[in-house]
């Protein structure tokens, strides 16, 4: 007898994946998830500095990145795997094209019942320059980000952190396009929000002997800290994974009346991205969810059973 299609949603999953290894736990997670139906994977650029990805073609190792992915999932050449743009966007009217920017553009426009959402865990540009290019898209998509400072009053500045957050300084301009010139719907996890995703490091020593994706994905984050090691850097005891609360908001909403019920947000006016990458509030902005929690047993749990088959 067939298996129960439980397909509820169709995800595109955006993310810098030749960077931080979060992004791949996301990613594994959300292909382990049978109510969500991945319809692409973005291998997205970071900052052109970036000491942690040292390379012209950012996008490209991403990926690259994702193939393997799948390789090891045993998924090589069942969801098409693209590349989205090198760089930043030069400016909030300058679109930057790529595959990514008209794959985004095809299944955003493709007629299928199911609801579609772009999972993004790093910078804008590519859907932001689908947006530019193809203005239709953004009623027929809901963004899910993790990115962004806090919010005054919804969560204190990281003691010591950088006024513009990590994955809006990737492309300012592409946030200026997201959120003050589109009508897209934005689900938002800001700085605060998405540095309580902590796993800890025993935890992820004993996915190794999970052998298989598991073992995998916890190997990336061994490399990092080896690499941070010889930077002079330690990593403690507990990783932050995230992008995760890219499958809690959309695989694991509740089975009736679906939503994302196990996670807190508020409805906020859409801030005004100034060019340093810092946000102004702005009460004429779009109205945009925050989420202020994220359910972590929820959504570590389901991680762990499901990368451990």
């Amino acid at each position: 007898m067939a298996a129960v299609d439980q397909r509820r949603f169709r995800v595109i999953c955006d993310n810098d994946f030749s960077g931080d290894p979060d992004g791949l736990f996301q990613l594994a997670h959300h292909l382990r998830s049978p109510s969500v139906d991945v319809r692409a994977i973005i291998g997205s650029h970071l900052h052109a500095d970036e000491v942690w990805a040292k390379s012209d073609h950012q996008a490209t190792d991403g990926a690259n990145k994702g193939r393997e992915l799948l390789e090891i999932m045993g998924l090589t050449g069942k969801i098409p795997v693209v590349a989205g743009s090198e760089k930043a966007m030069i400016s909030a009217s300058a679109p930057a094209r790529s595959a990514a920017t008209d794959a985004i553009i095809a299944e955003a426009l493709r007629d299928d019942p199911l609801p579609l959402f772009y999972c993004a865990g790093a910078g804008l540009t590519d859907l932001a320059s689908a947006l530019l290019i193809e203005p239709r898209i953004a009623k027929r998509l809901t963004l899910v980000w993790i990115g962004g400072p806090e919010y005054p009053g919804l969560g204190l500045p990281v003691p010591g952190g950088s006024p513009g957050e990590y994955n809006i300084t990737i492309d300012i301009a592409a946030a200026q396009v997201v959120f003050n010139r589109s009508e897209v719907p934005v689900w938002q996890v800001p700085r605060n929000t998405y540095r309580r995703m902590l796993f800890s490091m025993a935890e992820l020593e004993a996915m190794k002997d999970s052998g298989g994706t598991a073992a995998w994905l916890a190997g990336q984050i061994s490399g990092l800290s080896e690499a941070a090691a010889k930077m002079g850097l330690k990593v403690g005891e507990a990783y932050a994974l995230g992008d995760s609360p890219l499958v809690t908001l959309t695989a694991l909403q509740s089975s009736f009346e679906p939503d994302p019920s196990s996670s807190d947000y508020v409805i906020v006016p859409a801030p005004v991205v100034q060019a340093d990458g810092t946000c102004k509030p702005d009460p004429k902005g779009k109205p945009i969810r925050v989420y202020t929690t994220i359910d972590t047993r929820l959504t570590f749990g389901d991680m762990l059973a499901k990368l451990r088959k």
